[in-house]
């Protein structure tokens, strides 16, 4: 019943990102409001979302995980009824950003909570579980948004999720085990929480916003240093602290470094991705959003599929193998797709770059999960997932940044050439391509050659996803090495594989054997 309640909540949280983005003209037709206004509907849910979660996770490890988990759905589920009422944009606005402060209450104690009940192979088929379960939902998310909007009203979006948000109040009352102890609140680190609250909130923004404001505005660079600045304040603060907020000394254990440079580079590789080869199919092969989720099937599939495998194999083999060979495979998906990505190519040439990434990140997804909770104390599982999940926002922010610059450089040089008329306002075409936006970039060239650009515009953005997966399958190659090279299995303290039933013999032969050799020792034949 825990899985499920994690499961049922976490699930809420993450079909929220990205439901609401299908419904944005729905909304601006109801409510009015600028642009920028509408912008924040996703912005302020992204922001708190990634700003909350380290301290969310650390705080339960001291005030309990059932009473965070469950303040973190009361949050979700109010600020869901105060969005699906909102007279305005405003309060719209302000209501999404105390949503996203409930949903990572929420994704911040589901691990901690499987890992509190759960213990060895169990917990890690649970978290294999949650896992490839939020996979789904984050797929079919978009199509859920758009039956909502079409079938009923876009308040429905978020008034769904009162009920749901209700009934699992009540599974959480009467089925989460209560509660250990507290720590007294005057022993928490309390300036720590609201630094880092602070430092991980500014630079979510700039990484939400910095396409829009320039990467190299000064908006921008203002608002990377600031956060800069402030991380170095908290980590020197937390040096000093008797009770952390995040413990540095976590970062002693290879394994621990191990889970979260897998988290961070796993999610600049896939999230940070498929910004790209989505933009590949609508923009440059003309596919509607219906027929991409369904090409897209063919990576969420066997995404779950192997994620529940990867969790089973877990049992026999070290964590490190199976997530180097998932990040293998993910390359080899990379640099199929890479190569597939041609408008010379039948748009099926990508299926089995599409399956092999899908495999890929099934294989790597559970066990990486799992890994930074199994390393630590169950009373500080939360630190743990807290840093993980941040690092999964981080990742995904940084790696859609860095792949825009290289996919926007790359349209630069393949279409730049021949974007040489005089009335063609070249600047403005190359940025609305590098946003997917052919038709806004053709508003700026003349009638007689829209033809020969739509074109040029379409195979370059094909040669720019080529290029971008390629160092996504780059991204991949070092992140296989990372798990091969820096998780240890003797940093494990829970959810190890077992040892086979040859090696437990001999185990035995060898004690039997030293308990003989000790007593050969002890009792030697008389001359």
């Amino acid at each position: 019943m825990v899985l499920i309640i994690t499961v049922v909540a976490s699930a809420l949280l993450v079909i929220d990102i990205t439901i609401v983005s299908v419904a944005l003209p729905e909304i601006q037709s109801d409510l009015g409001g600028s642009l920028a206004a509408l912008q924040w509907v996703i912005i302020g849910y992204t922001v708190t979302f990634g700003a909350f979660q380290q301290a969310a996770g650390s705080l339960s490890d001291r005030l309990g995980r059932r009473s965070m988990f469950m303040s973190g759905i009361t949050l979700f589920t109010l600020s869901s009824l105060a969005c699906g009422i909102a007279p305005n944009a405003i309060a719209l606005d302000a209501a999404r950003c105390v949503q996203g402060m409930g949903a990572a209450f929420v994704l911040a104690n589901a691990m901690p909570l499987l890992a509190q009940v759960y213990e060895g192979q169990s917990r890690n088929m649970a978290i294999a579980i949650w896992g490839t379960t939020l996979g789904a939902c984050g797929a079919v998310a978009p199509v859920i948004g758009g039956l909502l909007v079409d079938l009923a009203d876009w308040r429905y979006l978020f008034l769904i999720n009162v009920p749901i948000g209700v009934v699992a109040l009540f599974l959480c009352r009467t089925r989460l085990p209560a509660d250990g102890e507290r720590s007294p609140l005057g022993g928490i680190d309390w300036t720590g929480v609201g630094l880092l609250i602070l430092t991980l909130g500014l630079i979510n923004f700039a990484l939400t916003r910095g396409e829009d404001q320039g990467w190299g505005s000064a908006a921008t660079l203002v608002q990377l240093g600031a956060g800069a600045l402030l991380l170095l304040g908290f980590l020197m603060l937390e040096l000093r602290v008797p009770a952390p907020t995040l413990d540095l000394g976590l970062f002693k254990i290879p394994t621990f470094v191990a889970a979260t440079l897998i988290a961070f580079a796993s999610r600049f590789a896939t999230i940070g991705g498929s910004v790209y080869y989505i933009l590949y199919f609508q923009s440059s092969r003309g596919l509607s959003p219906l027929e991409t989720g369904l090409m897209m099937m063919a990576i969420f599939a066997p995404q779950l599929g192997m994620g529940l495998v990867a969790g089973k194999l877990q049992a026999k083999y070290s964590p490190s193998h199976i997530i180097g060979a998932g990040f293998g495979v993910l390359a080899l998906g990379g640099a199929a797709m890479a190569w597939s990505f041609d408008v010379d190519h039948t748009i099926w040439a990508a299926l089995p770059g599409l399956l092999l990434w899908g495999v890929g990140g099934g294989l790597a997804g559970a066990p990486s999960m799992s890994l930074a909770v199994n390393v630590v104390p169950k009373e500080r599982a939360g630190m743990a997932s807290g840093a993980i999940n941040s690092l999964f926002m981080f990742g995904a922010g940084i790696g859609a940044a860095v792949f825009g610059v290289l996919f926007r450089s790359r349209i630069a040089d393949r279409a730049g050439s021949e974007l040489t008329a005089g009335s063609i306002d070249r600047d403005k075409v190359i940025s609305a391509a590098a946003q997917g936006d052919i038709s806004r970039a053709l508003k700026h060239v003349p009638q007689d050659v829209k033809g020969q650009v739509r074109g040029t515009l379409e195979s370059a953005i094909a040669n720019g996803a080529a290029f971008v997966m390629l160092w996504a399958a780059a991204v991949c190659v070092g992140t296989a090495a990372v798990a091969l090279t820096l998780v240890r299995k003797k940093d494990l303290l829970t959810g190890a594989p077992e040892p086979a039933e040859k090696e437990k013999n001999e185990d035995k032969n060898d004690d039997k054997g030293d308990d003989k050799g000790d007593d050969d020792k002890a009792d030697p034949e008389p001359v």
